[in-house]
């Protein structure tokens, strides 16, 4: 790749183990700068050595000019598609690029090998040019990953892995609307239960700024944090990360949470395991020992003992290796449990394949009073469900479901119109703001001691 252009706007240089994000038309990929490592983009191979030490926003293989059409028809109505317009044939074009022309040289013949170009319109003739641009020139923008960029690159390219199996996906309006009813800012203790990749935890962390704490809550075995790694975070962005398994919240809610339970039964199997392997060794030798015959001298093989050693140290290496990961584990699982213990985290943020009902009702009592909380889902009547039951609950006002939909325009002189094509949905947002659940009972109370008449007539009041 060869440097043709950069960005003054750009704030820092590009160098090896930072994740960038390729641009090429309205096409993104996400990698990272390794040296001398193969990048494949869009049916091209290149290497992003020369790319190190550059700016932000640089360009790669660029055009020089754009280009200018001299002459136009009023219209289109004399011009007829019938494939024998371009003289230009495939094999005339892989000569050219055999013979080193670059796209911009290579859009520039097509041009003057056309016969019907010179009779487009102005606005027919720039559609071409863009076509064939597309198709020939190699230009790429290396840009800094922000959480727009990964969103329109998750939502273009691959939509079923943000949703996992299902092909849904988060779309980056959808994730806008989440951060902003979120309240999302430095300096807060947000929750983040999501199965979108990791996408919506780094879009929560990069708002933040490395500064407050993200807890975030898991399924299954542990964290995915795919699209996390993509945004590339510097190191103390990670020490504001947390991690705590989904199946241990009830657990800590009635204050049963043993953190050493895991570790022993690890330990116990790791015990009961080296005590099979010492019982099948000395069973083994007691074996050789009866079939051989007794006799003073024993004939030891020293490459035998050799490679016996080295198993054992293997073996003691591994189960120390084991026992640090467990401790490490145990370490980050209490620091967790500690900050979800005073329950006074200051937002909520849920967008997972899940039924959303469960998980809310669980981790709101996690959730500091006056603090907001927004459920993103792909359908409508999970939320409805979990509008319903927060209303007969209480512990929750200001509940809005709404449905976010985006639409592209197409903006040019004289030529302002909606784009024909777009997504079919963006999926449903339910937010809310949470209340102390105490003071909404002790509401209700006074409100049903109240004399009927008086009740009456706050009841005329309200409704007036």
């Amino acid at each position: 790749m060869a440097e043709c252009g950069n960005d003054s706007d750009a704030e820092s240089r590009i160098s090896y183990g930072d994740y960038v994000v390729l641009k090429r038309g309205d096409v993104f990929k996400s990698v990272q700068v390794e040296n001398k490592k193969k990048v494949i983009f869009e049916k091209q191979w290149f290497f992003l050595d020369n790319a190190v030490g550059q700016l932000y926003g640089t360009k790669f293989e660029i055009e020089a000019d754009s280009l200018d059409s001299k002459e136009a028809g009023q219209d289109n109505r004399h011009i007829v598609d019938d494939g024998r317009s371009q003289k230009l044939t495939r094999d005339d074009i892989e000569t050219l690029k055999e013979q080193g022309l670059k796209g911009q040289e290579i859009v520039q013949q097509l041009i003057d090998n056309s016969t019907t170009f010179k009779d487009k319109t102005e606005f027919a003739q720039e559609k071409y040019i863009k076509k064939k641009k597309k198709k020939y020139e190699s230009d790429i923008t290396i840009l800094k990953p922000s959480t727009r960029l990964l969103a329109m690159m998750y939502h273009g390219r691959e939509p079923g892995k943000i949703w996992h199996y299902n092909r849904v996906h988060l779309r980056y309006d959808s994730m806008a609307q989440i951060l902003t009813l979120g309240n999302i800012h430095a300096g807060s203790k947000i929750i983040v239960f999501e199965t979108c990749a990791g996408l919506v935890l780094g879009s929560v962390m990069e708002r933040m700024g490395g500064f407050g704490s993200v807890i975030q809550m898991y399924p299954g075995g542990g964290p995915t944090r795919a699209g996390m790694e993509s945004f590339g975070f510097p190191s103390h962005f990670h020490e504001m990360l947390h991690e705590f398994p989904l199946c241990k919240v009830n657990a800590l809610l009635a204050g049963t949470l043993d953190l050493s339970e895991k570790d022993a039964d690890s330990e116990a199997n790791s015990s009961r395991n080296g005590q099979s392997e010492s019982s099948q060794e000395t069973s083994g030798v007691s074996e050789e020992k009866s079939s051989e015959p007794q006799s003073m001298e024993v004939s030891v093989d020293p490459q035998e003992e050799m490679r016996r050693a080295e198993r054992e140290r293997l073996r003691g290496q591994k189960a120390q290796e084991k026992k640090v990961k467990m401790e490490e584990k145990r370490k980050k699982l209490a620091s967790a449990a500690a900050l979800l213990e005073g329950r006074n985290a200051d937002g909520l943020v849920i967008a997972s394949r899940f039924h959303p009902c469960p998980v809310l009702m669980g981790l709101l009592k996690f959730i500091a009073p006056s603090r907001p909380f927004v459920v993103y889902c792909q359908y409508r009547e999970p939320l409805i469900e979990c509008y319903t039951k927060l209303r007969e609950q209480g512990g929750a006002i200001s509940l809005r479901l709404t449905d976010s939909w985006l639409r592209h325009y197409q903006v040019l002189p004289n030529r302002t119109h909606p784009v024909l094509l777009m997504s079919g949905g963006g999926g449903y947002l339910l937010s809310g703001t949470t209340v102390a659940a105490d003071a909404a009972k002790a509401r209700n109370q006074h409100k049903s001691e109240e004399p009927v008449a008086k009740r009456l007539k706050l009841d005329e009041i309200s409704s007036a």
